[in-house]
């Protein structure tokens, strides 16, 4: 018995020396391998360096773009503006959450909408407030049909009251359709004087006590950690007033009718949108796809969709190419044949002369080299960067950004955003990769649309162990 106890104790050594790589540093075993598809409707942008601003003289002398060598990391980017249909898809998750969270407060005899632990209780989250996990499974009852007569059916709230319905058409009340979520306010975290400081302190003994650490006094106050965790409602319908609000004496009520949910226009830029929409619609996206991927119990999650820097947004619109006015490099809005190669606004006012009026049908117009669609005209886009007119002189020159996350309190001018691309109702001065101008983060444009990026994982495409190592192999 003692012999065989002694052969147990052995085995157990030897696996264990197995297990840590005989005491030699091999990190740590069995990780998960990780490949990273082309996300749907994106293209890769390389990491590369270019000269970021004019490359031929300022003519309007803003002084807003002084010129910059600025290196980039490898991204994501959406081939082409986030579309109607696209946003649409956002705007019908919000109204459905809106629906599950209201049937599932109602009760249970209207279905099962809330995910239950498995002693029956609905999972739920939040601190100063309590949310709960939806049941997507479950279907929402919208009509009523399987409630008895007479029973009133809890979504009516998110229809318009009879008394405001048009030509009494039933429809959702685009002004309840508001979506929460978090952010992390990692430049915060990053400070100095935010710093976790760990107390070790050396006793007269020699010995080393470990005590409790603490966050300044300021940190404290706010919760700690939760100093960090940021928390926006945004109202996430667009604006399709802008049509009419942003012309004057201009016949533009057709398209404030029709453009945002018919489907002809499924394809064509969406507009009406704000900055901070543009945002609440990039942290949907991201938290819908790691949603799929925790489902698929797969541990390795993507980096975030997000709007791209202004940097970035230069890097992918020149296509590769050094300083080039166009994204299609050439000097001229036309090609070889007289073509216009972008929808803006050439001449005197002469709209149709590129082959549209207002936006047009995205992907109408050729590609720039990195397979980058309408990067000028059809519609101006939000970047992530806050705008400031010598912001060139003062950010690093590597993956070079400005950001402010101006409050409502903030004044207009801390709320201006990069706008790049220029947009149907603009000359070609605006179409120039180097163009900067600005909007305001809590302003609607029927000019100004967005598009996603997403930051690569890894250094470059296809940069796998056995190609870029003489080790790991």
């Amino acid at each position: 018995m003692r012999k065989l106890l002694y052969i147990s104790i052995a085995l157990a050594i030897l696996s264990s020396c197995r297990n840590t790589g005989n005491g030699e540093l091999t990190g740590v075993p069995n990780r998960p391998k990780f490949y990273q598809p082309d996300p749907f409707g994106m293209t890769f942008i390389p990491l590369g360096s270019f000269t970021m601003g004019a490359g031929d003289q300022d003519v309007p002398y803003a002084n807003v773009h002084h010129p910059k060598t600025i290196s980039v990391a490898a991204f994501y980017m959406d081939e082409t503006e986030i579309t109607n249909n696209e946003y649409r898809q956002f705007v019908n998750w919000v109204r459905d959450s809106l629906a599950h969270e209201i049937l599932g407060n109602a009760g249970s005899e209207f279905g099962e909408h809330f995910v239950s632990d498995k002693q029956g209780q609905p999972i739920s989250y939040g601190t100063n407030q309590t949310y709960y996990k939806i049941n997507w499974k479950q279907k929402i009852d919208w009509k009523g049909e399987k409630l008895q007569e007479g029973t009133p059916n809890p979504v009516d709230e998110l229809f318009l009251p009879e008394e405001e319905r048009f030509f009494r058409r039933k429809e959702i009340d685009s002004r309840k359709l508001y979506y929460r979520y978090f952010w992390i306010d990692l430049p915060k975290a990053a400070r100095p004087e935010n710093r976790y400081i760990h107390n070790i302190q050396r006793k007269q003994d020699g010995s080393i006590e470990v005590g409790e650490g603490a966050y300044s006094p300021e940190i404290v106050n706010e919760g700690k950690r939760k100093a960090f965790v940021k928390e926006e409602v945004v109202h996430i319908y667009p604006d399709t007033l802008v049509w009419i609000s942003d012309f004057t004496y201009s016949y533009n009520e057709p398209m404030t009718k029709t453009y945002f949910w018919h489907p002809a226009y499924d394809h064509y830029p969406v507009v009406g949108i704000t900055w901070k929409q543009a945002e609440a619609f990039c942290v949907w996206r991201t938290e819908y796809m790691n949603s799929y991927l925790t489902s698929r119990k797969r541990e390795s999650l993507v980096n975030d969709f997000r709007l791209p820097t202004e940097s970035e947004w230069e890097w992918a619109a020149r296509g590769g190419n050094e300083l080039n006015p166009y994204p299609w490099g050439g000097p001229y809005p036309r090609n070889q044949k007289g073509c216009f190669l972008a929808n803006f606004k050439p001449g005197r006012g002469n709209y149709v002369a590129d082959g549209g009026l207002q936006t047009v049908i995205v992907a109408h117009y050729p590609p720039n080299d990195f397979g980058l669609y309408d990067m000028a005209g059809n519609v101006g886009e939000w970047t992530n960067s806050a705008f400031d007119e010598s912001s060139y002189n003062f950010t690093w020159d590597l993956n070079s950004s400005y950001t402010y996350h101006a409050s409502q309190d903030d004044p207009a001018v801390m709320k201006r955003k990069v706008v790049r691309g220029g947009s149907w109702k603009d000359i070609n001065y605006y179409l120039q990769v180097s163009t900067r101008t600005y909007e305001y983060q809590d302003s609607a444009k029927s000019y100004i649309g967005f598009r996603c990026v997403q930051s690569y994982l890894g250094r470059n495409k296809d940069d796998n162990p056995s190609r870029s190592s003489e080790i790991y192999n």
